[in-house]
């Protein structure tokens, strides 16, 4: 069901390094993106899938993975992603797809999830770096968004936003990564 399908779709940083995706699989989630709503129909989005160990150890250092947590570099050996999906903006086609590249990330990642994987959207990227360690033309091609995937390796668990209002991410000393949402009667207008 898309609810369950909703619900497990969290932002897992660590995943079990020994999953391998395949490039067929990688596919197979990129084909979803490519059928989903895009502004004017422009269609704009290109997609690059990395899945070779040489390639994902020349998209690693490029990545900032998450902002909450200052004081942690992102995933150690053993718990990177087997695999990524660059979500580039042809320039030729169209600008400020911004709104498809949220339609389409959603939707690769709920593929994901159905297929057992999960995965992290990445926005702090070093574009410029990332395009030249992939040769990537970045005078036609803007990275827009980096996908991060694999098995979980990390739960994650949804609680309640506090009294405080704070909806920052943390982790206990179990490593357990809790995310702070609002009820559903307080997004209601």
């Amino acid at each position: 069901m898309l609810k369950d399908l909703v619900y497990n779709c969290r932002s897992y940083r660590r995943v079990f390094a020994d999953c391998w995706v395949s490039p067929l699989e990688l596919k197979g989630l990129v084909d979803l993106a490519r059928m989903t709503a895009s502004t004017a129909n422009s269609q704009a989005l290109k997609f690059k899938v990395v899945n070779s160990p040489e390639e994902n150890a020349l998209v690693f250092p490029t990545l900032g993975w998450a902002g909450a947590l200052p004081q942690w570099d992102g995933p150690e050996e053993g718990e990177r992603p087997g695999a990524y999906i660059i979500i580039v903006e042809d320039s030729t086609l169209g600008k400020n797809k911004l709104t498809d590249v949220g339609i389409t990330a959603q939707t690769i990642l709920l593929g994901a999830v159905e297929k057992g994987y999960g995965g992290c959207m990445l926005a702090n990227v070093k574009r410029d770096a990332l395009a030249e360690a992939l040769g990537i033309d970045a005078e036609r091609y803007v990275i827009r968004l980096v996908l991060a995937l694999g098995k979980p390796k990390e739960e994650v668990k949804v609680v309640p936003v506090g009294d405080s209002g704070d909806v920052k991410y943390y982790r206990d000393e179990n490593q357990v990564h809790y995310v702070p949402k609002r009820g559903l009667e307080e997004i209601l207008l």
